[in-house]
C-alpha cells in the first residue's frame, strides 16, 4: 500500500520537480510538492539515498527555486493563498535540511529557510495568527497551523527562531476554543470546526504543550465528532486534512489510543486506494490525499523528526 503511494507520486511528479493537484481545483504547486516530499521523507529515503531520493531531490530544488526575496515560499499561481504552502514549504525543507549532503547545497537551504522564518515572523497577526498571505491583516487557524508546524520544524534544525512567535500562536489557539472543546475558524467566528479542532490538537504537541490541558479537552471533542468511517471526501469535506491532523494528535498520545487509530484509519485508507496506488484527497486531488496518506501511514517509522514528541 505505502510502495504503491510513493510510485504513483514518483510517476506523476512534473520534470521540474514540482507536482500538480492531479484532478482537483485550483493549482497549488508549492503546497502540493512539499506534502509530497515529506510523504515521501516519510518512506525513509533522503535527498540523497533510498529508492525515492531523486524525486526528493528534485522536488527539493524547484521550492528552493520558488523562494522570493522577501522569505515567501510561492509561485505566481498561488498569490492570494500563498502562506499555506509556504509553511508546508518550511516543514519539508527544514527536513530536507538535516538530510542534504551537499554543503554548499544545504548552505543554500539554511539560508532560505531563515529568510522564510522571518517572513512568516513578520506576518504574524496581533492577535497571534496568520491569514491567507503575507502581512494580511487577519488570521484564521486552518495557515496558523501550518506556519507554526514550520516554524517548528526550523527550530528542531538548528534555524533561530523568535520563541514570542511560538508564545503566541500558541495563545491564538487558546482563544479560538470554545467551551465545547472545539476550535473555531478564527477568534472571531463562533462555531467548533472538527477539522480545525484536530489540527489545534497536533500543533498544541508540536509546539511543546504536552500536558496542555486544552490540547486533551479538544482532542475528547475529536473523539465525539470524527470519525475514521465516515465517507472519504464528504466528512466536511476535509477527511484527509482532518486525519493529517488527527492521526499526529493521536500518535503523540500514544499506547492504545494511537494502536487503535492506526488500527482503523490503515484498513480505511487501504479500502479507499485506487488502482493506480493514489488517494483522491478532499477533492484538492491525488497529489493531496497521496501525500497525507503517506505521511499518516508512516508516522510510526519516525523518518520525519517534526512529527515526533
Amino acid at each position: 500500500m505505502i510502495e504503491r503511494g510513493a510510485q504513483y507520486l514518483t510517476r506523476t511528479q512534473n520534470p521540474d520537480g514540482s507536482w500538480n493537484n492531479q484532478g482537483g481545483y485550483g493549482r497549488y504547486p508549492t503546497a502540493m510538492t512539499a506534502l509530497a516530499g515529506t510523504g515521501l521523507l516519510a518512506t525513509g529515503s533522503t535527498p540523497t539515498r533510498g529508492p525515492y531520493a531523486k524525486s526528493i531531490s528534485k522536488a527539493t530544488d524547484f521550492l528552493l527555486r520558488t523562494g522570493q526575496r522577501n522569505g515567501l515560499f510561492a509561485t505566481a499561481a498561488e498569490q492570494g493563498r500563498s502562506l499555506h504552502g509556504h509553511g508546508f514549504t518550511l516543514l519539508f525543507l527544514a527536513e530536507a535540511y538535516g538530510m542534504e549532503g551537499n554543503v554548499a547545497r544545504q548552505k543554500r537551504i539554511h539560508d532560505l529557510l531563515a529568510r522564510g522564518v522571518r517572513l512568516t515572523e513578520r506576518s504574524q497577526s496581533r492577535a497571534g495568527g496568520w491569514l491567507y498571505t503575507p502581512n494580511q491583516d487577519g488570521d484564521e487557524g486552518s495557515v496558523t497551523v501550518t506556519q507554526i508546524q514550520g516554524l517548528r520544524a526550523c527550530q528542531n534544525s538548528g534555524i533561530r527562531v523568535n520563541a514570542s512567535t511560538i508564545r503566541r500562536a500558541v495563545r491564538y489557539i487558546e482563544l479560538s476554543a470554545n467551551p465545547d472543546g472545539g476550535i473555531r475558524y478564527s477568534i472571531g467566528s463562533g462555531s467548533s470546526r472538527p477539522p480545525l479542532t484536530a489540527a489545534a490538537v497536533a500543533t498544541l504537541y508540536n509546539a511543546g504543550e504536552y500536558d496542555s490541558p486544552l490540547a486533551l479537552k479538544c482532542l475528547r471533542y475529536c473523539d465525539r465528532t470524527i470519525s475514521v468511517h465516515s465517507e472519504i471526501n464528504r466528512s466536511w469535506g476535509h477527511y484527509f486534512y482532518t486525519h493529517l491532523y488527527l492521526a499526529q494528535a493521536k500518535y503523540q498520545r500514544g499506547k492504545k489510543e494511537w494502536a487503535d487509530y492506526y488500527r482503523t484509519i490503515s484498513r480505511r485508507l487501504k479500502s479507499a486506494q485506487a488502482s493506480d496506488g493514489s488517494w483522491m484527497g478532499d477533492q484538492v486531488g491525488t497529489t493531496y490525499g497521496t501525500a497525507i496518506a503517506l505521511i499518516i501511514l508512516q508516522l510510526p517509522y519516525k523518518f520525519v523528526p517534526a512529527y515526533q514528541r
